[in-house]
């Protein structure tokens, strides 16, 4: 083991578009949701009309976004070369895909309830879930 740490380098241009995109895609998801999350009591005291138009639109804007994490998430396993990957990086890493799955679910849940606790507690679980996922991917950037 050396005690002499490696000197800096720059990215390649593959990996700056990769990462790049997959940052910006977890900005607008992880984001948008604790951002929504924060208006929504405004929005419902000042314009209660205008929450389901917000929703919407907000809607518009987090599933391609959503869908670009897993595309990067994907290409970005194949860039590691995730078979050469330690065990515990392994195991992470399929945490990881299950809480971007519980996200998703939680999220299109709470998209489609048709009751307060409902859309709380899948509002709740797919949040937590987005958030775990983002930090165990920053985990798995080693």
């Amino acid at each position: 083991m050396s005690l002499v740490a490696s000197s800096p380098h720059l990215a390649d241009t593959l990996t700056i578009v990769r990462l790049s995109l997959h940052v910006f895609a977890a900005c607008v998801w992880v984001g948008g949701q604790v951002t929504l999350g924060g208006l929504v009591p405004t929005l419902r005291r000042e314009a209660p009309h205008a929450l389901t138009s917000v929703a919407r639109a907000f809607a518009r804007l987090a599933w391609p976004a959503y869908a670009l994490l897993i595309v990067t998430g994907l290409w970005s396993v194949a860039a590691v070369h995730a078979g050469a990957a330690s065990s515990a990086w392994n195991a992470v890493f399929a945490v990881k895909m299950a809480l971007v799955v519980v996200a998703g679910v939680g999220t299109l849940v709470h998209q489609r309830a048709t009751t307060a606790s409902l859309r709380g507690a899948s509002a709740g679980i797919g949040t937590l879930a987005t958030v775990a996922a983002m930090v165990l991917g920053v985990a798995l950037a080693g």
